[in-house]
């Protein structure tokens, strides 16, 4: 049985960390599901609840930064760059792993994936624990990831043996991945740290060509299978706003629903406005997605237009969550 708790209550959870046990707790990215990353059989709990293929690698969450010296074997003057910058904060380094770490959350790699949030209740949930954490997005796989406690109960009820309400989650979507295990540094997930923003600290830094695909053996979650799916079909609609808007309407029946960009309305349909900026549009991302399902939605056209920034992240998450269904509205008029 899941035993729900607040902040004040987390001796327990940590002791439940400790004890080899699963943990749902909020970070600033989106809420994790966690459990002692150097306990094979802790991770294997987290695999088991979130229905998640074992051959997709965890990230590990620090409250230290000196940690990162105990889990990796290598720490190279790029990390100690990024990690000056961006620790603590919504940023996962790939680095090669130490002895320490188990081939289990690394899905058998010889790299393993750190990270330290800056929420105050993960990292002191981390601390108390006395352990590495291991920690995913703590959704069922496949579907949207959680930012607040009633989605996370949503899934994991029943599932893990507790669950942390820690409010809303500031950014809404999972931590930027980088990984610096080799000789030039490459994004594998874009977040709220930019391209931009890296740039600015590590200048020769690229961005993988997966981060809009699939690839056969992951290095960081997010980049096998089908990610961040609500129960209703999704169709990413792009192009000038007056095209997109004649495609969407042409399509508008009974269960339809329109995730709109920078406002607008469809008639009787359920509609959702993503915000005016791509901030917002990632804030709210998957809250939203989760809420068409609670209004009987069972098909969404969202609107979506290219933008730089955190808007790559948008896109990552936005395309996937559509298994890549896309329409350029501009070539159909």
């Amino acid at each position: 049985m899941t035993k729900i708790i607040t902040a004040e209550n987390i001796d327990e959870a940590a002791k439940c960390i400790a004890d080899g046990g699963t943990v749902v707790f909020p970070t600033e990215t989106v809420y994790g599901l966690g459990a002692d990353a150097l306990d094979d059989d802790a991770v294997l709990k987290i695999f088991t609840a979130k229905g998640r293929p074992a051959d997709n690698p965890l990230i590990v969450h620090i409250a230290h930064r000196d940690d990162v010296y105990k889990l990796a074997s290598e720490v190279s003057e790029d990390a100690k760059k990024l990690m000056d910058k961006f620790f603590p904060g919504p940023l996962t380094l790939i680095m090669k792993k130490s002895d320490i770490v188990g081939g289990k959350v690394t899905a058998g790699l010889d790299t393993v994936a750190i990270r330290m949030p800056s929420n105050p209740i993960a990292n002191e949930l981390i601390d108390k624990s006395g352990c590495f954490i291991a920690a995913p997005s703590a959704n069922l796989s496949g579907s949207p990831s959680p930012t607040v406690a009633r989605h996370v109960i949503d899934d994991m009820d029943g599932r893990v043996d507790y669950i942390i309400d820690g409010g809303s989650s500031q950014v809404g979507l999972e931590s930027t991945v980088v990984d610096v295990s080799g000789d030039v540094p490459e994004i594998l997930r874009p977040g709220k740290i930019t391209y931009e923003d890296l740039k600015e600290v590590v200048p020769n830094i690229l961005i993988n060509k997966g981060i809009l695909a699939e690839t056969d053996k992951p290095k960081s979650p997010g980049m096998k299978y089908k990610h961040y799916a609500p129960k209703a079909d999704v169709t990413v609609v792009m192009g000038s706003k007056v095209n997109v808007r004649k495609y969407i309407e042409s399509h508008i029946a009974d269960g339809v629903g329109v995730l709109t960009y920078k406002g607008g309305s469809y008639g009787d349909a359920f509609v959702i406005n993503a915000g005016d900026n791509m901030e917002e549009y990632a804030n709210g991302l998957f809250y939203n997605l989760r809420l068409f399902d609670e209004n009987g939605v069972h098909t969404v056209y969202a609107e979506f237009s290219d933008e730089g920034g955190i808007g790559l992240a948008v896109k990552n998450r936005l395309f996937k969550s559509a298994g890549h269904k896309t329409v350029d509205a501009d070539n159909l008029i």
